[in-house]
């Protein structure tokens, strides 16, 4: 079982002066999901090396049992430092592909041309692709074989315009996550704020928030685990 992790690589929250980034629970539960699951994961970002990680997540209202795994896991902090670029995996390489959150990837991933690429060859090869929070960002631009938004009339989730509104970031992200998957005719739903909910559409599974990173991961490994000869 090989997982692709794409990562953000933009660290400035708008025109705020503040950080952002990566949302740590978002990297590091689904990440130790996998690994137990005997997976072999790989990082990447646009810009390679080191992705911006935002600070907020690692304050300590934040810290899960996965977070302080994670900040007592140097060889994982060593390989997250050196993470590959983006432009240079190929889809034929990986079982599935995971995007974690947080704000970063609505200013990079939702229009690089390298991750539209890449999710476009995931889904042609019946491959799951799976992102949480923020990270459904990524599905925006992406098409099918007919040109339309590969999200037309499927169903997923990300996080909402009342979570947003909560975090007082509605006036400084670059556009309303939910909103903008309606437009591309995609069906969202969410559940209540900060609760764990996910959503899958065959290959397609998507996320709300920090809370429903573990359970995009084990919806990823369930699919995977049912396809002969992915079991290691």
């Amino acid at each position: 079982m090989k997982i692709l992790f794409v990562l953000t690589s933009h660290d400035k929250l708008g025109s705020t002066g503040e950080k952002t980034g990566f949302w740590l629970e978002e990297f590091a539960a689904p990440y130790y999901r996998f690994l137990d699951a005997g997976a072999n994961i790989t990082l990447v970002s646009p810009a390679g090396g080191q992705p911006p990680l935002d600070p907020k997540s690692k304050l300590p209202d934040f810290q899960t049992d996965a977070t302080r795994r994670f900040e007592q896991d140097q060889p994982l902090q060593k390989t997250l430092s050196r993470t590959e670029k983006l432009a240079r995996v190929s889809a034929d390489d990986f079982d599935a592909v995971f995007y974690p959150g947080g704000h970063g990837p609505l200013w990079d991933l939702e229009n690089d041309p390298d991750s539209i690429a890449l999710i476009e060859h995931f889904y042609r090869q019946d491959k799951p692709v799976s992102a949480v929070c923020h990270a459904p960002a990524v599905l925006l631009n992406v098409t099918n074989q007919i040109g339309a938004p590969l999200i037309q009339g499927r169903k997923v989730t990300g996080f909402s315009n009342s979570e947003e509104v909560a975090v007082q970031l509605e006036k400084v992200v670059p556009f309303s996550l939910e909103d903008e998957l309606k437009k591309r005719g995609a069906i969202y739903s969410s559940g209540s704020d900060w609760g764990s909910y996910l959503v899958q559409d065959g290959l397609l599974i998507t996320g709300q928030n920090p809370a429903s990173s573990e359970a995009v991961a084990d919806a990823v490994i369930t699919l995977l685990t049912r396809k002969p000869g992915l079991e290691e």
